[in-house]
């Protein structure tokens, strides 16, 4: 690993994202005599990393020997009041705390820590899980710089990672990255679906989509040229592709559809907050 932590890293919450940090972070060299994980009841595939690593695993950690240098909240949003007063307790006084709940903002962290607890709130998604995702974090005002440095490099073990100073930004970056994937997946239902209607069978519909959309994301991840470039250049003018983009790209088409949706998302996003 590129970093080392000055203490234990308390993982509070071993769900999926927990657990795919978690397994990201032992594949890259962090030892797991240093790891301690809170959960009454983990995802089982979690289960069975920690089980596999010989990492302690309780329902709900009282005291430590020393405190943690990270705590990693990976909690449900619903439950992070309960669990919060007990890992304020843990906590020292150069304890980060890493949440990943979602919904959770900076103030309503700070308000069951002890003053001062340094902070980092980030929205990791769902590639994650293979080492593929973006996250997005913002800190505290007591957050030091190597503390961002640390925060940065356990997130960045699921992926790419970008620093906001606008709390206000995570609501929209929910939406777009956060919730994105759930997007992509139903792109490659419609498609598949279109296929179907169009008079394939249906596993080969269900290939044909599939491995566009993960050929065209390749592409897009290989090529310097913006999105825009490479649509255009699969277009021949008056062809079959610019038939189709005539109607994904109309007034009341996918443009409208995918603003309409991250709005709402956005929205959503507020209204959940605390």
């Amino acid at each position: 690993m590129s970093f080392t932590l000055q203490g234990p890293l308390l993982l509070a919450g071993a769900g999926r994202m927990g657990g795919a940090i978690l397994a990201r972070l032992l594949e890259q060299g962090l030892d797991p005599q240093y790891v301690l994980v809170q959960d009454p009841a983990p995802a089982p595939e979690v289960a069975d990393l920690i089980a596999d690593a010989s990492i302690d695993l309780l329902p709900f950690i009282d005291k430590l020997s020393s405190p943690p240098a990270v705590i990693l909240l990976a909690v449900k949003p619903q439950v992070t009041d309960a669990v919060l007063p007990g890992l304020a307790k843990l906590c020292g006084p150069d304890t980060l705390l890493l949440s990943i709940a979602a919904g959770r903002r900076l103030a309503s962290l700070a308000a069951k820590m002890r003053e001062h607890t340094a902070i980092v709130r980030a929205m990791p998604n769902t590639p994650a899980a293979i080492g593929r995702g973006i996250s997005v974090a913002v800190a505290n005002a007591s957050v030091t710089p190597v503390q961002r440095a640390v925060a940065g490099a356990l997130l960045g073990a699921v992926g790419d990672v970008v620093w906001v100073e606008d709390e206000a930004l995570l609501d929209p970056v929910t939406a777009v990255s956060g919730s994105g994937p759930a997007y992509v997946f139903l792109l490659a239902e419609c498609l598949a679906e279109a296929g179907r209607a169009a008079g394939l069978n249906g596993a080969l519909a269900e290939q044909l989509a599939r491995a566009t959309i993960v050929g065209a994301a390749a592409l897009l991840e290989q090529s310097d040229l913006p999105a825009a470039t490479l649509r255009q250049n699969v277009t021949s003018p008056g062809g079959t592709t610019a038939a189709a983009l005539d109607i994904l790209g109309g007034a009341e088409g996918l443009q409208k559809l995918m603003t309409a949706a991250v709005a709402a998302a956005t929205k959503r996003g507020r209204e959940l907050a605390k």
